[in-house]
């Protein structure tokens, strides 16, 4: 036991005398550097951070080896086709309030509002049909489409089916990793009514979009959507309608829910969406890896609630 003590006792002499010098980290830099060609907001920044140590008493080295950190940092970047229609042009709106780059694309250009918001989007002029699509989709993260319309047989099939399901596959060929669509609600309509070119049209859409990415596919299907919405100068208030209705139509669930079995009836009892909400969803489907599929007038609704301020 003695002899243990005093192996203790030296060790302890030999370790007593003045204080080890306190060694402190100095970080003098700190560069950034973006893989060539590529502009900081679309590519993964490569971190360097140079540290250097020093005792108290001698002077700072900075001749140590840098310490590389690499960080993939993730921004968004998306392409929305019809960018500066009504519904376009909410989605631009709520993605650059978000923080998202915005290039809209169109066949008239730049969207008509004088908000601050319009200049910070990429306006291309351009038809789904004949667009190069190699310049429009660089550093893309997603790809949003509001394309669709009324017409004839022949153009309803054309804008709402054909120009999607061309535009889901040069998105997929050039491997942009997400597609959204704006759809249409599921009416229980006569099959006849169903059979027109423009529901056979957002179904095509809609079966290209969710084969071609299954796991990241977002198909919105809203009904009636209401906001301000211009035409040709002037502002249509469909909010007044719109906005009501979706009020009336929520709080009288219980009491319609058992008209919703008859032929036709969600014509009516559909709950409108506002545009805004519909914009904050495909928001929420762009920053959301784990959104995808198909979502219902609720679950837009519901979606949009998450992301908005």
């Amino acid at each position: 036991m003695s002899s243990s003590f005093a192996a203790v006792s030296s060790l302890s002499g030999q370790l007593s005398g003045p204080p080890l010098p306190t060694r402190r980290p100095v970080v003098p830099c700190r560069s950034v550097v973006m893989p060539h060609g590529a502009p900081p907001s679309l590519g993964s920044l490569r971190l360097c951070v140079r540290c250097s140590y020093a005792t108290s008493n001698v002077g700072e080295n900075f001749s140590s080896v840098p310490i590389d950190v690499d960080a993939e940092v993730k921004t968004e970047r998306i392409v929305v086709l019809g960018g500066n229609g009504f519904v376009g042009s909410a989605i631009c709106k709520a993605a650059i309030s978000k923080g998202i780059e915005v290039v809209s694309v169109s066949r008239s250009g730049k969207a008509s509002y004088s908000d601050s918001w319009v200049d910070q989007v990429t306006w291309v002029v351009g038809d789904a049909f004949y667009l190069n699509w190699d310049e429009v989709l660089v550093g893309a993260t997603a790809v949003v489409s509001t394309l669709g319309g009324f017409g004839s047989e022949e153009q309803m099939k054309k804008i709402n089916g054909e120009a999607n399901v061309l535009a889901v596959g040069a998105a997929k060929d050039f491997g942009v990793p997400k597609f959204i669509l704006i759809s249409v609600h599921d009416y229980n309509l006569p099959s006849f009514l169903l059979s027109s070119g423009y529901f056979t049209g957002k179904r095509s859409a809609e079966s290209e979009v969710l084969s071609k990415y299954p796991n990241s596919g977002v198909v919105l299907r809203p009904g009636f959507i209401y906001g301000k919405r211009k035409v040709d100068g002037y502002e249509i208030p469909l909010d007044l309608v719109g906005e009501p209705l979706e009020r009336f139509l929520s709080a009288a669930q219980n009491f319609t829910r058992p008209l919703s079995s008859l032929p036709a009836s969600d014509l009516l009892l559909a709950p409108p969406v506002s545009v805004d909400d519909v914009a904050f969803a495909v928001v929420n489907a762009v920053v959301d890896d784990g959104f995808f599929g198909v979502f219902t007038i609720e679950q837009i609704k519901e979606a949009a609630a998450k992301v908005r301020d």
